[in-house]
């Protein structure tokens, strides 16, 4: 079993979620956040599937703020 990183955030519309896999670049959408985390692990097996996962390391999830945005 591998542990991924599943980043989730409202879509451009904001009707719908968007999730996405840093480590495959794997994105899916889903109007709930079960849904899109959901549609993200089926999308992710399938393109492991298709390839190997990338020799990357983990990724690291933080936030920065900007004075002018």
């Amino acid at each position: 079993m591998k542990t991924l990183t599943a980043i989730i955030y409202p879509g451009e519309t904001k009707r719908w979620l968007a999730a996405y896999n840093p480590e495959t670049g794997t994105t899916t959408p889903g109007k709930t956040v079960e849904k899109a985390l959901k549609n993200l692990k089926e999308a992710t097996s399938l393109f492991l599937e298709e390839q190997d996962l990338p020799d990357r390391p983990g990724a690291i999830l933080t936030t920065f703020q900007l004075e002018h945005a």
